[in-house]
């Protein structure tokens, strides 16, 4: 395993691992607490871990699966859609024996929370999207990270630039390169020909009725805070918490982001 994915682990610390078969990709799941399940789809880059997930042990049952392409999961190219990450995600439930659940989504794993949940609503009980990608909005429009050069990406994922570098390699690391090449080669098949997202998936927010959570960093420059107006108008039951220091990776930036999720999903439980 590589250092870098040796680093994300380490945030993982008290998490019990497994592999999964799903559709013949073998899919790493890290789970950890007790309670109703928490199941957290990360973002289209593993490299900073999940240390904001600890907290949640301490109310759910927290599961986080490595998406097929990203961290210590498999690969499948087969998967070039996002309605396929959904249906491994409905699989990957059933092979875990989960009925009722929440639902917690960042960035592109917020766009591919909405999606599953839409598929079959009844099973969330309640979603949480942090800074969700999949909407389409042209003004402002979302941000293309892959389009962009190296050195100007620091300063779209966070609003202080330099809260990265503890997440960042010493020097050059072909282990990291690596990972980022393979993680955002899974995303490219998914978003090449739309990268802003899916053009159908505001037609039907109308079906996540459940009580739904959206979590901004108020300086976000990947998905401007201004997108959280057309998912609150598409859902029927939602809030929005915009954390005013913070940019696109808000659980990273801002600590007390985490703790407004559980806030979130501990009110009538």
């Amino acid at each position: 395993m590589s250092a870098t994915l040796e680093r994300a682990r380490g945030t993982l610390a008290g998490f019990e691992r497994q592999e999964i078969t799903v559709s013949g990709i073998r899919t790493v799941v890290h789970s950890a607490g007790q309670g109703t399940p928490l199941v957290f789809l990360h973002g289209a880059g593993t490299f900073t871990g999940f240390a904001y997930a600890q907290a949640w042990t301490q109310t759910h049952r927290v599961i986080i699966p490595y998406h097929p392409g990203f961290g210590e999961s498999g690969d499948d190219p087969r998967i070039d859609a996002i309605g396929d990450y959904a249906l491994h995600c409905l699989d990957l439930f059933d092979a875990l024996g989960l009925g009722a659940l929440y639902l917690v989504g960042y960035s592109f794993g917020g766009w591919m929370a909405a999606e599953t949940a839409i598929l079959q609503p009844d099973r969330v009980s309640k979603l949480a999207l942090v800074a969700p990608a999949g909407l389409v909005v042209r003004d402002p429009p979302a941000a293309d990270l892959m389009a962009l050069h190296p050195r100007d990406v620091p300063a779209h994922l966070m609003h202080r630039p330099e809260r990265l570098k503890p997440f960042m390699p010493e020097g050059h690391d072909l282990e990291f390169a690596a990972l980022r090449y393979r993680e955002q080669s899974a995303l490219a098949r998914v978003v090449w020909e739309r990268p802003s997202g899916n053009p159908k998936l505001e037609r039907w927010l109308h079906r996540l009725r459940m009580p739904t959570l959206l979590l901004w960093g108020e300086h976000d420059r990947v998905r401007p805070l201004a997108h959280a107006a057309r998912w609150q108008a598409g859902l029927p039951d939602s809030r929005l918490v915009v954390m005013p220091d913070a940019g696109h990776l808000v659980l990273e930036e801002a600590p007390a982001a985490a703790g407004h999720i559980a806030t979130f999903l501990g009110e009538g439980a």
